[in-house]
């Protein structure tokens, strides 16, 4: 995948026949979503906005996730903790949501809420900031602890690059995947859990976003790694994914560092399936990204309900390796905390 296709001009995603005008990958949001505009069953159409907030030197994260698709929503919570190694999720389903979660078309701004008897979730975004409000009176800790509410507000300058890919499958061109990933997102605010207090600060603690929208095909499986950290007082990361859809004309592989995108071709996961606590191994095949992760948490959850099922691994570790930047620059990683998964739906 040498030729990948570099999109630089803001332009519609998809065509009156419900194709993608254009493939490849951008730094910026450049395709204009909306909904009304897909050529699928309406069961087919996949909305997600998907935050985690990591803070490697507390030892302590959250994540939070909003999705509509379609035929059911799902809204969760996970509170990790990196010391006692242990993850607790608390969630909530919607019946024929339908795309009335209204996620927003870009994601520039707009609001992302949510709010039921469980429930009381809202992301406001612009003005490069991501207020993140969040109050969950049903949640218990992993020690007891009963509830969990907090503001948390994440950076994101606008100069900063983002992963941004759309692409379709070879077997139906109109199904596509239209995503941005947002990494090196300083955060700061607090989340209480009972009568504790867990503070984020910008210096230690960072945010990424996963922004997904798309008409998707029944059954995927997809591989994820992300990681945000600092390396001498600058910020970098990584966005990496593979497995579904069409990647011929672009990965969604890419590094960051000070806030600048560099473009990686096809990186490979390679892991024991049978046991995801095993270190897991990165590699490019360019040698432009060598890294190993050593697993702390194993997030994983399995639904079976009957033609809808899912089988999910998502392990948080640290990583160590090297990455080499666009211009030849050689930079070693020494035990930045990130994640990657496994991911099979039948959808």
């Amino acid at each position: 995948m040498k030729n990948q296709q570099q999109i630089t001009e803001a332009c519609k995603l998809l065509n009156e026949d419900g194709t993608l005008t254009q493939q490849g990958y951008a730094t910026r949001p450049l395709w204009q979503y909306d909904r009304k505009g897909i050529k699928a069953s309406w069961h087919r159409i996949k909305e997600w906005d998907y935050y985690a907030v990591l803070s490697q030197e507390s030892g302590y994260g959250i994540t939070f996730t909003v999705s509509d698709l379609s035929y059911i929503g799902v809204i969760a919570v996970c509170w990790l903790d990196f010391k006692n190694r242990t993850s607790t999720q608390y969630d909530t389903m919607t019946l024929l949501p339908r795309g009335r979660t209204d996620l927003p078309s870009t994601p520039q701004e707009g609001i992302t809420s949510f709010k039921d008897n469980k429930f009381n979730f809202k992301f406001d975004v612009g003005n490069g900031k991501r207020v993140l409000t969040f109050d969950v009176p049903g949640f218990v800790g992993a020690d007891g602890e009963k509830g969990l509410k907090g503001e948390i507000l994440l950076q994101q300058d606008p100069e900063m690059d983002n992963m941004v890919i759309a692409t379709s499958w070879e077997e139906n061109r109109k199904a596509f995947y239209y995503n941005q990933k947002t990494n090196c997102m300083p955060a700061e605010g607090s989340v209480k859990m009972g009568k504790k207090i867990y503070p984020f600060s910008p210096e230690t603690s960072l945010g990424v976003l996963d922004w997904g929208r798309g008409n998707w095909t029944y059954k995927n499986r997809w591989y994820w790694g992300s990681a945000s950290g600092w390396l001498e007082g600058n910020s970098i990361g990584w966005n990496l994914g593979y497995g579904f859809s069409d990647r011929s004309v672009a990965s969604e592989n890419m590094l960051f560092f000070k806030g600048k995108a560099h473009k990686l071709d096809k990186v490979t996961f390679q892991f024991n399936s049978k046991n995801y606590m095993e270190p897991w191994q990165f590699t490019s095949n360019d040698k432009r990204f060598e890294m190993t992760m050593k697993p702390l948490i194993d997030r994983d959850s399995m639904v079976n309900l009957g033609l809808i099922k899912s089988v999910q691994h998502q392990i948080f570790g640290n990583f160590t390796g090297d990455v080499v930047l666009d211009d030849g620059t050689s930079l070693h990683v020494d035990n930045m905390l990130g994640f990657a998964e496994d991911v099979l739906n039948w959808w």
